[in-house]
């Protein structure tokens, strides 16, 4: 096959399944606002990544090669944006189902992956790592494109659900400020992993 696809779905549940900047803030708004409130959210998160995907398979990895100043500052932008949300999500009191504030909606989790270092590095991988040399472009991306979505339909309700399930559990309890903080610091180690591990070249 053109596409080693799976492989690539191994690697992409991998991927999509372990802790990470979006997956920290599915289940940091699931145990915010509940299952049911978040889901606008997770789609939105689940859609977005599609915003990488394709431009990255038509030609973005060429720009990347010809401007690669461009693609450093978008890595550190982005990494500065998950590092303020992990902020957020430290301050972030729990009150599952009964948030004052409104649940974030679609289009808020539509930029999610956009800003995600470790979705473009995981994108880029796809490409490089198990695309066969001489493969259509649109078939190559429309691959990984499809088991990615498919991955993420799957893993980002498990995660968004684990969220409403431990605000259940600690909500308005002495761990509590603790479980946000260590949400916080896994979100920023995360992102740290994509900029100075083995997956930060974007």
């Amino acid at each position: 096959m053109a596409v080693a696809t799976t492989s690539f779905l191994i690697f992409a549940a991998s991927q999509v399944g372990t802790p990470g900047p979006a997956n920290m803030a599915l289940l940091a708004t699931g145990a915010r606002y509940g299952f049911r409130a978040a889901l606008p959210f997770v789609a939105g998160v689940a859609l977005g990544k599609q915003l990488v995907i394709w431009p990255v398979g038509f030609g973005l990895m060429e720009l990347a090669e010809q401007v690669p100043w461009l693609f450093t500052v978008l890595k550190y932008a982005s990494a500065a944006y998950i590092c303020w949300l992990a902020w957020k999500v430290a301050n972030l009191r729990l009150a599952p189902g009964r948030a004052a504030d409104r649940a974030p909606g679609f289009w808020a989790g539509l930029i999610v992956h956009p800003l995600n270092p470790k979705a473009w590095a995981m994108i880029v991988a796809g490409f490089t790592g198990f695309v066969a040399t001489g493969t259509s472009t649109f078939d190559a991306t429309l691959t990984i494109a499809l088991c990615l979505l498919s991955c993420q339909l799957v893993l980002h309700p498990i995660w968004t659900f684990a969220g409403d399930r431990i605000a259940h559990a600690v909500a308005g309890r002495a761990a509590e400020k603790y479980l946000m903080w260590t949400l916080a610091g896994l979100t920023v180690a995360s992102v740290l992993f994509v900029l100075f591990g083995g997956g930060a070249h974007i």
